[in-house]
């Protein structure tokens, strides 16, 4: 019986020993308030798998992948995971506090936890107003976020250094933008210095009805918000914008909002038209709403050198550039400076 027993034992140590590691990664978990039907997986090497999600937020799947970093999104929210093959992995989240609720269990669950850590710490360090600070205090928040940031992987000592390769070129990459942005600057101040005639438009579609030319405004100031349906940053100043207005309702300011929509981002300006008008419609947008005929190719864009949106430019009563780099309707700047002009 003894005999019998240890060549069970030894002919199952055998069989196990000679089974083949998984080569897939199981995944699963649950969703509390899920955003939609699935969730989807990509990388930057052309990878894409969507998961069904179930209506009580149940997701569970098995993937062949490439072991790495890969972009988790569901809904409008987005996260990084790291997925190797073998691992089971799982992850649970409430959509209504995505990042501060998104946890990952199971193998090298570490590796991605660490990287929801780092998402929360960013988004405290990196906003709009971090590149409207002089270089000294932009400097210095991104030392702090650095410091900030090494004392978080000392937590994770399991895992190895180069792992946050990407992290640690990301601090060299935000201080390369921030020069761009204020060399950028320097060159509209001095090509579009306030006091100039400001550069005109004429014939742009109004959402309201017939055209709208910048000559329509003469006698007040105009603050111009230059934007796209499909432009993020953009869609986050609209808030802002909206108290802004109210705030000025009744002086003697307009606010026009000038859309770059065109047939390169919707495929026909036909189209470009309708995701404007809709959108208008959606956030129920204030102020006077206008469409540039040619997107980025209108002149009116080109004169005001107008590479990236959102971009606001303020004209004074006169047709004369007060400045042609605004502050955005988020940025405190942007009150003193209205408050200034005796707005």
């Amino acid at each position: 019986m003894k005999k019998k027993f240890l060549c069970a034992l030894l002919f199952s140590i055998v069989i196990l020993s000679c089974q083949k590691p998984k080569d897939f990664v199981e995944l699963y978990g649950e969703i509390s308030n899920p955003a939609s039907d699935s969730i989807t997986l990509t990388n930057n090497k052309g990878f894409k798998k969507s998961i069904v999600v179930s209506s009580e937020g149940i997701f569970s799947d098995t993937l062949k992948i490439t072991e790495g970093r890969y972009t988790l999104n569901h809904g409008k929210e987005y996260a990084t995971i790291y997925l190797k093959n073998g691992n089971k992995t799982s992850f649970t989240l409430d959509t209504e506090a995505f990042d501060e609720s998104l946890k990952f269990k199971g193998d090298d669950a570490d590796k991605s936890n660490v990287l929801v850590e780092f998402l929360l710490l960013r988004e405290t360090y990196i906003n709009d107003d971090l590149f409207d600070q002089d270089q000294d205090t932009f400097e210095t928040n991104i030392d702090n976020f650095k410091t900030v940031f090494e004392n978080l992987t000392s937590n994770y000592s399991s895992i190895e250094s180069s792992y946050f390769k990407e992290e640690y070129e990301l601090f060299d990459q935000i201080k390369d933008y921030y020069k761009r942005i204020t060399d950028q600057r320097l060159a509209i101040q001095n090509e579009l210095s306030e006091g100039n005639p400001s550069p005109v438009f004429e014939g742009y579609e109004n959402y309201n009805g017939g055209t709208t030319a910048l000559s329509d405004f003469k006698g007040k100031f105009v603050y111009i918000d230059v934007w796209a349906t499909w432009c993020s940053p953009c869609k986050q100043e609209i808030p802002f914008l909206k108290e802004i207005e109210a705030k000025y309702h009744d002086r003697d300011i307009e606010f026009v909002s000038i859309s770059i929509d065109d047939e390169s981002s919707s495929g026909s300006m036909k189209k470009a038209k309708k995701a404007w008008k809709t959108m208008v419609d959606d956030k129920k947008l204030t102020g006077c709403q206008l469409i540039a005929p040619n997107g980025w190719k209108t002149d009116f864009i080109a004169d005001y050198k107008i590479n990236g949106i959102p971009r606001f430019i303020l004209i004074d009563p006169k047709g004369k550039i007060v400045d042609a780099d605004a502050p955005r309707p988020s940025s405190k700047k942007l009150i003193k400076l209205l408050e200034k002009l005796g707005v």
